[in-house]
């Protein structure tokens, strides 16, 4: 796995997403109590940042349609939205956050 750093613990809010780009790859952040969430920053339905929508525990909200992504699957979990999302495996080293964009968890649509 090859791990390049995102951003710093600290810059991502609990419950709210966080967008970066890592290495030309649109990603939002999420951080659920102890576990930090890396999904890829568009909504596979309309095209539209999932970094601009609400939080609700391991979901993420496409803030123009609604269809709610699990941040540990990249599914959609109701429609308007059908195809998942890739998600990546992450890593906290210290202060900060780690990203692997090379090897998505997933078979999103990115």
């Amino acid at each position: 796995m090859s791990f390049i750093r995102a951003c710093a613990v600290d810059e991502v809010e609990p419950g709210k997403p966080h967008a970066v780009t890592v290495d030309g790859v649109d990603i939002a952040l999420v951080r659920d109590g102890q576990d930090v969430y890396a999904i890829f920053d568009e909504c596979s339905h309309a095209a539209i940042p999932l970094s601009e929508g609400e939080v609700d525990g391991c979901l993420v909200e496409c803030c123009l349609h609604g269809s709610p992504f699990d941040l540990r699957t990249g599914k959609p979990t109701i429609p308007p939205a059908s195809e998942p999302v890739e998600i990546y495996p992450v890593k906290v080293d210290g202060d900060d956050i780690l990203v692997d964009i090379e090897n998505p968890i997933n078979e999103g649509t990115s």
